[in-house]
């Protein structure tokens, strides 16, 4: 009770952070490059990327062909759909991480790649 208490309290605050956050300008979050295996989303055009820690990415794009790297291990590079909004539901998560809640929590965000490169043609390690 106590920590749903607690963690109600941290959303809280985090939605009234939100509107600082996204002014604050920090545009540092919006370009990532990531390395992991991509797979068929259920959309037309959807793709998934896991990552090695588990975290996962939605991956569109209309300049770059994801689908012929579809079971291959890659890394792709682009911008982060709703950057300010992403940031601030990772620090939440970061912030239940340390007061104990919530530790398996890993990352997941939409992500527009602009470039993506092969590093196995299979997902297997």
């Amino acid at each position: 009770m106590k920590n749903k208490l607690l963690l109600s309290m941290v959303a809280a605050s985090t939605l009234l952070m939100v509107p600082a956050i996204a002014s604050s300008g920090d545009k540092s979050a919006e370009v990532r490059t990531l390395t992991g295996c991509l797979t068929k989303a259920e959309g037309v055009h959807e793709y998934k990327l896991t990552t090695e820690n588990g975290a996962t990415w939605e991956l569109h794009s209309k300049t770059v062909r994801l689908s012929p790297h579809r079971g291959h291990t890659v890394t792709v590079t682009g911008k982060v759909r709703t950057a300010d909004l992403h940031g601030a539901k990772e620090k939440v998560k970061d912030e239940m991480k340390e007061h104990g809640m919530d530790k398996d929590s890993t990352e997941h965000g939409h992500l527009k790649v602009t470039n993506i490169s092969m590093v196995s043609d299979s997902c297997k390690k």
